[in-house]
């Protein structure tokens, strides 16, 4: 597999936890709004562990985009990560990604897994077709919602919150539930879009289960 050598261009932090980094862009480099690719760290050591992270740039852009949680108490890639500067080189390995987007409908997201549907709205909002797509998202807290007035100036009322650890009068407290989805879904007929911690993706399985959407229009991916 081909292995693509890029510079840093910038990094800042979006909340306490996730990253955004911006690094140059391979010529004749092509992914899809919702894929992912590997990306190792061009530093003795770390140039063989690969982790998946998705592209949150658009396709047409001159530069990628990728915004990351991390967890420094792992002293893993993404601990790694919070030591880079501007110009230290990344390496991609190849392109992947069950996630498209098909037509209007939900997109239900737990924490980090917003992040294949970042690029998908950007792209909807640079066409004029954000129509009346919905996204659910699931977090521990408000400091922890990623890109929340970017996904409230793009969606308005149908960016929905619901927050495990925090309540307050602002968004919903409490997990995803059958009910919560009930309340929520504006339309059963069109396609949903799941991407989260696997315990959280086999809960909103069960619970899709049980209310009247078509198998078929379920696209998905764990993180």
């Amino acid at each position: 597999m081909k292995k693509y050598y890029v510079k840093i261009k910038s990094l800042r932090h979006l909340t306490h936890d996730v990253l955004q980094i911006d690094t140059e862009k391979p010529r004749r480099f092509h992914f899809s709004p919702g894929q992912a690719t590997e990306i190792s760290i061009n530093k003795k050591g770390w140039q063989d562990k690969n982790r998946p992270f998705t592209f949150t740039s658009l396709p047409q852009e001159d530069y990628l985009q990728f915004v990351i949680k991390t967890y420094p108490a792992h002293k893993g890639v993404t601990n790694e990560l919070l030591q880079l500067k501007k110009h230290d080189e990344l390496i991609l390995h190849g392109v992947f990604g069950s996630i498209a987007y098909k037509n209007e409908g939900v997109f239900i997201a737990g924490g980090a897994g917003v992040t294949p549907f970042i690029a998908i709205f950007r792209y909807l909002q640079s066409r004029n077709e954000i129509g009346d797509n919905q996204l659910i998202f699931a977090n521990k807290r408000e400091a922890d919602i990623i890109l929340r007035s970017e996904f409230k100036k793009i969606l308005g009322k149908n960016f929905i919150n619901i927050l495990s650890d925090e309540a307050g009068k602002k968004y919903s407290h409490g997990l995803i539930t059958e009910k919560f989805l009930r309340a929520n879904i504006s339309n059963f007929n069109k396609n949903v879009y799941v991407c989260g911690p696997p315990k959280m993706m086999g809960a909103i399985e069960r619970f899709l289960s049980h209310l009247p959407v078509d198998k078929k229009m379920i696209t998905k991916e764990a993180l």
